[in-house]
C-alpha cells in the first residue's frame, strides 16, 4: 500500500507542509505510520481525509468544527450533504455566468450592427437584452391566442373544399376580424417601442401601431417625444417586465 511523506501529501492536496503539520498537532489528520526515525507517513485514506478537510476549510468551517464533524460516527453523510449543497451553488453560479456571457455576446453583436456607437445606443441594447424574457413571454402568449382561430380557419377551408360545406368558413370570417382586433389590442397594451433618435420608450396609439409597417423586431412609428418617424425597436412594456421579474 502506498505511503506518502508530509511533503508528498502537501503537494497532492495543494497545501503547505506547515499546514499538514498543523492539522497533525490539532489531531484531525494523524499520520497512519511513524518510522523509527519519527518520519510521518500517510496512506491513501489520509489523502482522502486531507482533501475533505481542505474542502471544509474552503467552506469557511473552523478547525474545531471540522474536528468535531470528522469525529462523528457517520461523517460521510454530513460531508455528502455539504458537497451536494456546494455542487448546487456552483451550478447556479455557472448558469448565472453563462447568462451574462450570452448577454455580453448579444450586446457585442448589437454594437457591430449599430451605425453609431454612443452611450445612448449601448443603453438601448442593454435595455432590449434585459427586456427579452418578458417580450418572449408576450409573443408566446399571443401565439397561443392565435392558435384557435387559425385551426378554425383551416378546418373551415377543408370542409368547403372537400365536403362543399361553406358555412363554417362564414363563421370563421365573422369571428376573425373582431378576434384579430381584440388580440392586437391585448398585444399593443403589453409592448412599447424605443425611439432610435431620442432613445425614449413610448407607446403609440392603437391605430398607428395596428396599421404600421413592421418587422419581427421593430415597427415604423412616430415617436411621441421627438416626432421622429421610422422603425422603432419593440420591447415589453414596463409593467410586463415587473410582472415577469
Amino acid at each position: 500500500m502506498a505511503r506518502y511523506t508530509t511533503g508528498e501529501l502537501a503537494k497532492l492536496c495543494s497545501v503547505t507542509v506547515r499546514t499538514v503539520q498543523y492539522y497533525d498537532t490539532r489531531g484531525i489528520l494523524v499520520p497512519t505510520e511513524l518510522t523509527e526515525g519519527g518520519r510521518r507517513l500517510y496512506s491513501e485514506e489520509d489523502v482522502k481525509r486531507m482533501r475533505v478537510i481542505c474542502f471544509l476549510r474552503d467552506l469557511g468551517l473552523p478547525i474545531d468544527a471540522i474536528g468535531q464533524l470528522l469525529a462523528e460516527d457517520d461523517p460521510a453523510s454530513v460531508v455528502t450533504l455539504l458537497l451536494d449543497q456546494q455542487a448546487q451553488t456552483l451550478r447556479e453560479e455557472i448558469g448565472e455566468r453563462q447568462e451574462k456571457l450570452s448577454r455580453l455576446e448579444e450586446v457585442r453583436a448589437g454594437l457591430k450592427n449599430a451605425r453609431e456607437v454612443s452611450v445612448e445606443s449601448i443603453g438601448d441594447i442593454a435595455y432590449v437584452m434585459n427586456n427579452k424574457k418578458a417580450l418572449r413571454k408576450i409573443h408566446l402568449t399571443l401565439l397561443a391566442i392565435a392558435v384557435p382561430i387559425a385551426i378554425l380557419q383551416w378546418v373551415s377551408i377543408l370542409l368547403w373544399i372537400l365536403k362543399g360545406v361553406w358555412w363554417p368558413f362564414l363563421v370563421w370570417a365573422t369571428l376573425a376580424i373582431p378576434y384579430a382586433v381584440w388580440a392586437s389590442g391585448w398585444y399593443f397594451r403589453r409592448v412599447a417601442y424605443i425611439c432610435p433618435q431620442c432613445h425614449t420608450v413610448f407607446k403609440p396609439t392603437f391605430r398607428e401601431a395596428f396599421w404600421a409597417r413592421h418587422t419581427p423586431a421593430a415597427r415604423r412609428l412616430t415617436c411621441t417625444c421627438c416626432g421622429h418617424h421610422g422603425y422603432c425597436v419593440e420591447v415589453a412594456a414596463e409593467q410586463e417586465v415587473k410582472a415577469d421579474a
